[in-house]
């Protein structure tokens, strides 16, 4: 009898530990960007988090997910509302997504104020890279000059002389236009940022026209993207000036809206459909027998989110309660990436290489990019020196 009390009792010491470890369940807050002219980005990243989470068996570490929609609107007020939702009601383990940079800024130190992580698939504006950076968020996609820098750097090796750069007025055009000017050492004719989601750019294009620069370069995302560039061919100026732009603005999304307008651009990117890695021809082929495209580039950093999240949860066996042995599972960033190796620099931002793109017509007669070139290999951003953050 003595024997089967301390069987019973052992039996529910060890329960108790467990479930004091081990979670149930986890629950994800997405916020992106879901309505408006710019939802094609929120939506391609929560499909490709989707699938990243399929591959894993619907699972995450092991564990069930419950994720938590919320719509930011592209406006921080809005974020700061679905951040207050997502901490206070809901009660979440991690926060991603976030597609731009103005509700990235709002909404960051909120988040980890809170003990919560957060895994940034798309923005990374250049405070939080620098002196502002915050150890529990960790950026999968990029930092927001790094993708314009490796356009800069190909219009300074190929000789380009004068320089029109355009972008909308916030964090992320700011910083984009910042990166292109560190490695383009040209004459910038004008550096011209208009209202975001601005839908005509008819004044702006007679300006351009005026000021007969060597090439123009501009970051305009989403509805933005398509609107430029099909007023631009239209304007006839496509056949006058070069138009040089980022992935941001040619992606495979928005494509099929733009159409021939998009033929022939040249962009930079971390990544492409092409990009010859068994992860990536994996999640190429299953993204388009899932949901009948291509996947853009915003899809593959909501698979790498999935991915990221996947490994630390697992490595640390579920245990969710131990902050610092999670934070530092995420650092480690042990997982397979489309784009290849994956590492984290300081400041939780990636070291990557990045690449020079052409839109084509593949041999479907599908819109895409391929890859031409390469600008950067295993490039940090510039901002990591500022981070003080003791790994």
């Amino acid at each position: 009898m003595r024997k089967g009390i301390l069987g019973w009792v052992l039996a529910v010491c060890l329960s108790f530990a467990v479930s004091a470890t081990a979670a149930d369940e986890i629950k994800i807050g997405y916020m992106a960007t879901m309505s408006g002219p710019a939802a094609s980005l929120g939506i391609d990243i929560l499909d490709g988090f989707k699938l990243g989470m399929a591959h894993k068996g619907g699972k995450l570490g092991g564990l069930p997910v419950e994720l938590i929609m919320g719509d930011d609107q592209l406006k921080p007020g809005i974020g700061v509302q679905v951040a207050n939702r997502f901490i206070e009601k809901e009660k979440v383990d991690f926060v991603t997504g976030i597609v731009f940079s103005n509700v990235m800024m709002a909404v960051a130190k909120p988040i980890t104020d809170a003990g919560i992580f957060l895994i940034s698939a798309n923005a990374g504006p250049s405070p939080l890279a620098g002196a502002r950076c915050l150890p529990d968020l960790f950026t999968v996609s990029w930092q927001n000059d790094q993708t314009h820098e490796a356009m800069g750097k190909y219009l300074q090796d190929e000789g380009v002389k004068r320089l029109y750069l355009m972008a909308p007025n916030y964090q992320a055009g700011k910083d984009g236009l910042a990166g292109v000017k560190r490695y383009f050492k040209g004459e910038i004719v004008a550096e011209v940022y208009t209202k975001i989601n601005q839908p005509d750019y008819a004044a702006e294009l007679a300006q351009l026209r005026a000021a007969k620069p060597d090439g123009v370069f501009v970051f305009y995302p989403g509805g933005m993207g398509i609107n430029f560039v099909k007023q631009y061919a239209q304007s006839g100026l496509k056949e006058e000036i070069p138009l040089y732009t980022t992935a941001f603005t040619i992606a495979q999304m928005v494509l099929p809206a733009m159409g021939d307008a998009a033929l022939g651009l040249l962009n930079s990117s971390f990544w492409g459909p092409d990009l010859d890695t068994p992860v990536n021809r994996k999640f190429v082929a299953d993204f388009r027998k899932e949901y009948g495209r291509l996947p853009s580039l915003f899809a593959a950093q909501g698979y790498d989110a999935a991915l990221l999240i996947d490994s630390a949860i697992a490595a640390v066996g579920g245990d969710l309660s131990d902050k610092e042995a999670l934070r530092k599972a995420l650092r480690k960033a042990d997982f397979a990436s489309v784009r290849g190796d994956f590492k984290f620099n300081r400041n939780h931002f990636p070291i990557q290489d990045f690449y020079i793109r052409k839109v084509i017509k593949n041999s479907e007669g599908v819109l895409t990019t391929k890859i031409i070139g390469t600008a950067f290999e295993d490039h940090a951003d510039a901002y990591h020196s500022e981070c003080d953050m003791q790994w």
